[in-house]
């Protein structure tokens, strides 16, 4: 089972996860949670906007999933992830990953977010007390080879 949601509304990790675990396929499920966070140390961040191209976010986040459910014999994914302003410690994506055995659902979990991260059309402004910038995505310390 893929579920793929694109959404302007937050949403609750502990009734998402219940969801998840209702079918009960395989044994490990990894979940990943990422939230707005404030890094600068000169400026405060005070929202965080998320842009992205509808037509193609979805099919890449699912073509990013099958590669995943066919390298690590996923039984399920689940990915939300929020466009809009957001403030901070927000979340902004949630990924769940479930397989038979823990290093494949890590494995395919973090793959999905390092894709994510550079790949998928979703485009970051920083709102800050003294300016409003778009974010360059960050490639170091990525690796999406499958």
């Amino acid at each position: 089972m893929i579920d793929i949601r694109i959404q302007s509304s937050d949403f609750n990790f502990e009734k998402e996860i219940k969801k998840f675990q209702k079918n009960k396929i395989d044994g490990a499920v990894v979940c990943f949670l990422g939230s707005v966070r404030d890094l600068n140390s000169e400026e405060e961040l005070k929202k965080l906007e998320i842009e992205y191209y509808p037509k193609m976010a979805k099919k890449v986040l699912n073509e990013t999933v099958k590669k995943a459910f066919d390298k690590w014999k996923l039984s399920q994914c689940l990915i939300i992830h929020r466009f809009g302003k957001l403030n901070v410690n927000e979340p902004i994506v949630l990924i769940i990953t479930q397989t038979k055995h823990r290093k494949d659902a890590f494995r395919a979990n973090e793959y999905i977010i390092d894709f994510l991260k550079i790949n998928a059309p979703f485009w970051k402004k920083e709102h800050t007390n003294k300016d409003s910038y778009w974010v360059e995505q960050n490639k170091k310390d990525l690796d999406i080879s499958i």
